[in-house]
């Protein structure tokens, strides 16, 4: 965390946890530009990170390589076609935002 903490300088970051057993720590300090959100446990629809998974799924759910090869292509064209704009519309969320303002104050 201190070398993304260094990375994002005077930026802040809002790191998500989803509390899933695998990804607990016994004890975690923050930096002050770093804040901790905890989702409940089992509510995979507040993970950014699924809806992103869910929208390249969607993607390629009609396609059918016979090749990993082929897989990686088509996946690669995916990936090219995303913008910043599109993964921020598929990521954000109000809280976070909340979290920021919060923080801010």
């Amino acid at each position: 965390m201190d070398l993304l903490s260094a990375d994002i300088g005077d930026d802040i970051a809002v790191i998500q946890f989803d509390q899933g057993s695998f990804h607990k720590a016994k004890t975690l300090d923050f930096p002050d530009n770093m804040i901790p959100i905890f989702q409940p446990p089992h509510s995979p629809e507040l993970n950014p990170i699924e809806l992103f998974w869910e929208f390249l799924k969607s993607k390629l759910q009609w396609e059918n390589c016979k090749t990993v090869t082929q897989l990686q292509h088509k996946l690669t064209d995916v990936l090219k076609e995303i913008t910043p704009e599109m993964i921020a519309s598929l990521t954000s969320y109000d809280f976070i935002l909340e979290a920021l303002f919060s923080a801010a104050s």
